[in-house]
């Protein structure tokens, strides 16, 4: 038995880790696939502090700026306490041998004497949304650099990995979380691993959008599926983030970064058509809009000078070239929005403790801790991840623990050898590529009733199809084909989360567009709360 179970590797899982460590604790981690394979790694732009090394900053600029992307929807309180710990966060990451960019001490005028010796000569940059340069990086590497950072910390404290865990169900009796279910790809078989404590850092649901999201495959919001059948409440379902810049058929991402350092958005013609910089909402949606009228969006990073490319957008370089075969240094990169994060999850208190679940935290992009509302901040969500993860495992270790009790309300095994025996003609690999495309038609940057209420009868639909979804491989161990199975009921789950949330929401506010509500309606400045109801999925205003 472990004092904390934290399923989930990212950023969000190895913060954690390392925080419960030090203060004594016995931790497991348990993820999906190997420890550095988790979406942070995809993570590009930087992590948002108000070191003000480039320009003067501070911390009251910043949590304005998170406010006013918010746009009313976020806890204020909480926004403070992201941003107050920005410079902590920083000066943690540097101590644990992030390696950021730097800049020669004498381009830091501006850098504020309370800031740390240390960290005056990290470089940073400005993302969309923001007034001053304050994202830290690590070339285009930051989250990958973060993750590596921490592992290797981890692998020195002592943290216990349990890789390739594919999580089942939460273990619990009645309303208590006494660790979780999982599925062990090697072995072919369920594992239990119990818990006084249990923190779910499982990421986003990008990958609903399969073939339309920046994310990795695999990003089916796991940890909030498992919670909602479990018994919580999940908050603000329908706001999804669309990054204006990913590369066309691909979705690869190219950074906001690359914006920050002076590229420009036209369209066929080579004319601007925005302001590159501003709220992700705004700047996705102008592009959206040009490429309904049939027009070509192009990002070009031709502006920018080839040194600074070289130096700070190495892995941007090579990506643009692998994947759609061109020289950015030459000619504009084709681009498209996609899906890139998950601002709505499970809905946590102040404390990141689950509302209807005791024993059990979440924090990182698989919650709602009240600090994105209507639209993220670029920048913010690396901070997050770190900032709240360390907070959330303080809380968890320092909460009386439970014994765990040997009841249990879920049957992982039953579930499991129901999927086995399935025998049927639908392929879950197919109906995801199209269920990717629906939603990121019906559900995507503009949205009205007809397409959802069009989504939503399609998801019923495939879900009324899954008695007859026929894995194909039967095979206990290694079985890869039983972990897309789960991921696909996930996201048809989660998907339908998302589609009545939007519903709900009859206004048009930060990333959630309704063109048939096109304005914001104060009547829908709160929180919308989606819990399940004799098996239904219910939304309705929170409390």
């Amino acid at each position: 038995m472990f004092d904390l179970l934290i399923i989930g590797s990212g950023g969000t899982g190895l913060s954690a880790a390392l925080e419960a460590a030090s203060r004594g604790a016995k931790v497991a981690v348990a993820c999906k696939g190997l420890p550095t394979q988790a979406q942070t790694c995809m993570a590009q732009g930087g992590i948002n502090a108000a070191l003000g090394n480039v320009e003067p900053d501070s911390v009251e600029e910043h949590i304005a700026d998170t406010l006013r992307s918010a746009h009313g929807l976020a806890d204020e309180a909480m926004v403070r306490t992201l941003c107050e710990s920005g410079p902590e966060t920083i000066e943690w990451l540097d101590r644990m041998l992030v390696p950021f960019s730097r800049i020669e001490p004498s381009k830091t005028p501006h850098s504020s004497l309370l800031t740390p010796h240390s960290l005056r000569t990290i470089a940073q940059r400005r993302l969309g949304g923001a007034s001053h340069p304050r994202a830290c990086y690590a070339q285009d590497y930051t989250g990958l650099k973060i993750l590596q950072s921490l592992y290797d910390r981890c692998l020195e404290r002592g943290v216990r990995f349990l890789p390739e865990r594919t999580l089942l169900e939460l273990a619990h009796w009645e309303d208590r979380i006494h660790g979780a279910h999982f599925w062990d790809l090697a072995n072919g078989e369920i594992e239990t691993v119990h818990a006084g404590a249990t923190l779910l850092a499982t990421g986003g649901f990008g990958d609903l959008y399969h073939g339309y999201s920046t994310n990795a495959h695999g990003a089916s919001g796991d940890g909030i599926a498992a919670a909602l059948r479990a018994g919580a409440s999940l908050s603000n379902m329908e706001y999804v983030q669309f990054h204006p810049t990913a590369m066309a058929g691909s979705s690869i991402l190219i950074s906001e970064g690359a914006r920050g350092a002076g590229a420009i958005l036209v369209d066929e013609r080579g004319e601007r058509f925005t302001d590159e910089l501003g709220p992700r909402d705004e700047v996705a949606r102008a592009i959206f809009r040009k490429i309904q009228e049939g027009s070509r969006i192009y990002l070009d990073l031709r502006p920018i000078p080839r040194e600074t490319l070289e130096e700070l957008m190495p892995q941007e370089l090579h990506l643009t070239q692998l994947h759609a075969h061109i020289d950015p240094l030459e000619e504009p990169i084709p681009i498209q929005p996609a899906v890139h994060y998950s601002m709505g999850g499970i809905d946590v208190d102040r404390s990141f403790a689950v509302k209807e679940l005791k024993g059990l935290w979440a924090a990182g992009e698989c919650s709602d801790a009240h600090v994105h509302g209507a639209n993220r901040l670029g920048g913010n969500s690396l901070l997050e991840i770190v900032a709240f993860g360390r907070l959330a495992a303080r809380n968890a270790v320092e909460h009386p623990r439970m014994v765990p009790d040997t009841r249990e309300c879920s049957d992982p095994q039953s579930r499991v050898e129901a999927i086995f025996q399935r025998r049927g003609k639908f392929n879950p690999y197919h109906k995801r590529k199209i269920l990717g495309k629906r939603l990121y038609h019906d559900l995507g940057i503009l949205r009205e009733e007809r397409g959802i209420r069009g989504a939503l009868e399609y998801l019923t639909e495939l879900t009324e199809k899954l008695p007859q979804t026929e894995l194909g491989d039967r095979n206990r161990k290694n079985n890869r084909a039983l972990v897309e199975y789960l991921e696909y009921e996930n996201s048809l789950l989660l998907a339908e989360a998302v589609a009545q949330a939007a519903l709900w929401r009859n206004e048009s506010r930060g990333a959630h567009w309704r063109t048939d509500f096109p304005n914001e309606d104060p009547k829908f400045q709160r929180s919308s709360q989606t819990r399940m109801e004799n098996g239904e999925v219910v939304v309705h205003a929170a409390e």
